[in-house]
């Protein structure tokens, strides 16, 4: 059997940019989420959630897009310029 080499630099990879602490933070600021909502929204533990907002640890990937997605499906859109975290925009509300 032979051994398949594949080149990954020619693929491409979707990226997203990381949400924030700050601003998950304020969304669920706007929201009127406590952190226990956005946890179970999201499906993560509560300490996920609470030790990200800290600043403590960053979630493994799966749980901050988990985080991220329960945001956005609740009317929220993360505003990034490139990579740089801008703020956020609910119901067409933009804020800094």
């Amino acid at each position: 059997m032979a051994t398949k080499i594949v080149d990954l630099a020619r693929k491409n990879f979707y990226h997203l940019p990381m949400i924030t602490p700050e601003q998950s933070r304020a969304a669920r600021g706007w929201l009127d989420w406590t952190q226990a909502d956005l946890a179970s929204r999201a499906n993560v533990s509560l300490s996920t959630v609470r030790d990200f907002e800290k600043g403590k640890r960053i979630p493994i990937k799966n749980n901050l897009e988990a985080i991220r997605l329960s945001l956005e499906m609740a009317g929220v859109t993360l505003l990034f310029r490139g990579d740089e975290p801008l703020g956020l925009q609910v119901r067409g509300r933009e804020v800094a």
